[in-house]
């Protein structure tokens, strides 16, 4: 039995949240090879403007990415673009609460483009990354409402 298309509408928002920990910073490091000081070393990063160690940006922007995959539009479609600007440090223990909108759609063959604009917060209220995307939305799982 075929899959039930999922309804998407412009106005559309999810949400994701997480608390950056010390094993998520230093395993982004492992994974991408980025052991820039400010991550890793609690004596350099005190030396810093921030005073301690910082997340990279890179871990929180990511979250946009997960609520696109995972729930809006969702699992099936395909990541095009990002553009982020990084407003204010993520700090180890920030909980991290991010926030995506479907704000347009344009059909192209067999696929609608979405465009997505999104933030992520942090437990102070702190806008600390802020981007918009373009996600490939597959016609054959999703129709517009």
């Amino acid at each position: 039995m075929p899959e039930k298309k999922r309804t998407i509408r412009v106005g559309d928002k999810a949400t994701f949240h997480k608390t950056i920990t010390e094993g998520d910073v230093y395993q982004f490091a492992g994974l991408t090879g980025d052991f820039n000081r400010i991550h890793i070393d609690t004596t350099f990063a005190a030396q810093t403007r921030f005073g301690q160690r910082i997340a990279h940006g890179l871990i929180a922007s990511s979250f946009l990415s997960t609520i696109m995959g995972m729930e809006l539009p969702g699992i099936g479609t395909i990541f095009l673009d990002q553009f982020v600007a990084f407003k204010k440090p993520v700090f180890f223990g920030d909980t991290i609460s991010a926030e995506i909108e479907l704000v347009d759609v344009k059909e192209k063959d067999a696929v609608y483009i979405g465009e997505l604009k999104g933030q992520c917060v942090n437990q102070r209220g702190e806008v600390v990354v802020t981007g918009v995307a373009h996600q490939m939305i597959p016609k054959s799982h999703f129709v517009l409402g």
